[in-house]
């Protein structure tokens, strides 16, 4: 039930290792609380997952990742963080908690029943559920360059054969309803990368990550790409961080939830 589809290569990695509560989590700012028990799923190289940490110490934090690999590094970047750990586990079998907060971050988008999480995730929380996904179909992107259309052609290709939603932002709030919230504030936010240090960093990341990842190998196994034509994408990656006037953004759909299930939902 989980095809994630970038995998773990270093390029992956990378990207969210950058991520924080402040860029990635901001709409769930506001409600965190010192002594709040956190659960944070797919948590990945624990970044945010370090950042909860800090905003509610003295309480604890338990980050949720499948790849043991992935979490090793999270322990590094948990070194010194005395009130969290992390586990080897997925968003449909959670610890029972409860919890005072759960978050997700990006998680649901490379999973293939995204309301069966998502009630899982309510049944543990006592408090709320916060998640933010990203919405492929929306991003915006300048120069244009029709190779950079085919990436996006086969990024949400290989995520649609595989029976996940690379759109996910935009439907968050009918997961939510559909897992049995009845209590959900939607909002939504954005990143953008446009200097010149942020599209060397985010045009470098994914001219690798088109090549040389998970998605790379699905693309091509799969009869959506060549191996040519990927390389040739990367090219464009690479060309488009190099120009002055390149620009990158992408939404995200969020939602607080704050009921566990609907009466009479199981």
């Amino acid at each position: 039930m989980t095809a994630y589809s970038q995998g773990h290569a270093a390029s992956v990695l990378a990207s969210q290792t950058w991520r924080t509560v402040d860029n990635s989590a901001a709409h769930l700012a506001p409600h965190l609380a010192a002594g709040a028990r956190v659960l944070d799923v797919g948590c990945g190289p624990g970044t945010i997952t370090v950042d909860l940490a800090r905003r509610v110490a003295p309480g604890a934090v338990t980050g949720i990742e499948p790849d043991e690999a992935t979490l090793e590094k999270a322990r590094a970047n948990a070194d010194g963080v005395g009130n969290v750990d992390f586990r080897t586990g997925t968003a449909y079998a959670l610890p029972d908690g409860p919890f005072d907060v759960v978050h997700a971050h990006q998680v649901l988008l490379h999973l293939t029943d995204p309301v069966a999480a998502l009630r899982e995730m309510l049944r543990v929380s006592r408090g709320i559920v916060a998640v933010r996904e990203c919405d492929y179909a929306a991003i915006a992107l300048w120069p244009h360059d029709p190779r950079l259309d085919r990436w996006l052609e086969i990024y949400r290709a290989v995520a649609h054969a595989h029976g996940t939603e690379p759109d996910a932002g935009r439907r968050l709030l009918a997961w939510a309803h559909a897992a049995g919230a009845t209590d959900v504030t939607p909002s939504a936010s954005i990143w953008s990368f446009a200097t010149p240090g942020e599209r060397a960093w985010w045009g470098g990341q994914w001219a690798e990550r088109i090549v040389a990842s998970t998605i790379a190998e699905r693309a091509v196994d799969g009869g959506f790409a060549t191996r040519d034509e990927l390389h040739d994408i990367a090219d464009a990656w690479r060309a488009w961080a190099a120009h002055p006037d390149g620009w990158f953004s992408i939404p995200h759909g969020e939602v607080i939830c704050r009921k566990q299930l609907s009466d009479g939902a199981s």
